[in-house]
């Protein structure tokens, strides 16, 4: 999952290059500048929700397995036999519930932060298109957007990775196959 969520954000930000080039007139091409924001803000929105949503299920995922060992009920979900020692379980799974919340308050402020000043943007580029405010106006938070969306970018493309492979120690961990999650 993290693989196609990575190529999601590509696709994300190599769209919103492309509109930026063609409001600076960098890139011509027989649709407008418009006629590409609208499909690339959308296509933000989209793969930005998928990745919230994976780093916001996998913290949960690692957040359940690590209430089931503190409490010691429902053993069965993870072992077909529960050990009589959960401790080296509870220490690896303490870890993993530390990196997973880690990786979600690296990522998840600055989709937040992408999606708001995105849709700003959009709207003030739709004031702009309409002669509402001035082009400095709808430019200067599509900056402010494109730096929140690199920055962004970066931390999920790092954090995906970490998550990925957090993932699969914990099913390595509970022996879980990787159909499975």
């Amino acid at each position: 999952m993290a693989y196609l969520l990575r190529t999601l954000l590509l696709i994300m930000i190599s769209s919103l290059t492309l509109t930026t080039l063609m409001a600076h007139q960098v890139i011509t091409l027989t649709l407008s500048h418009i006629e590409v924001a609208i499909p690339a803000f959308i296509f933000a929105i989209f793969a930005q929700a998928f990745v919230m949503f994976y780093f916001i299920g996998v913290a949960r995922l690692v957040e359940n397995v690590h209430t089931i060992l503190q409490n010691g009920e429902n053993l069965k979900e993870l072992f077909e036999e529960a050990p009589s020692d959960l401790s080296p379980y509870q220490k690896k799974v303490n870890q993993f519930y530390y990196e997973s919340k880690l990786c979600k308050r690296q990522t998840v402020p600055w989709t937040i932060l992408m999606l708001v000043l995105g849709m700003i943007a959009f709207l003030l580029g739709g004031a702009h298109d309409t002669h509402l405010v001035s082009k400095s106006t709808h430019a200067g938070v599509v900056y402010g957007f494109l730096v929140a969306a690199l920055i962004g970018f970066v931390r999920q493309w790092f954090y995906l990775g970490k998550m990925h492979h957090l993932l699969r120690k914990l099913k390595a961990l509970f022996q879980i196959p990787d159909g499975q999650m």
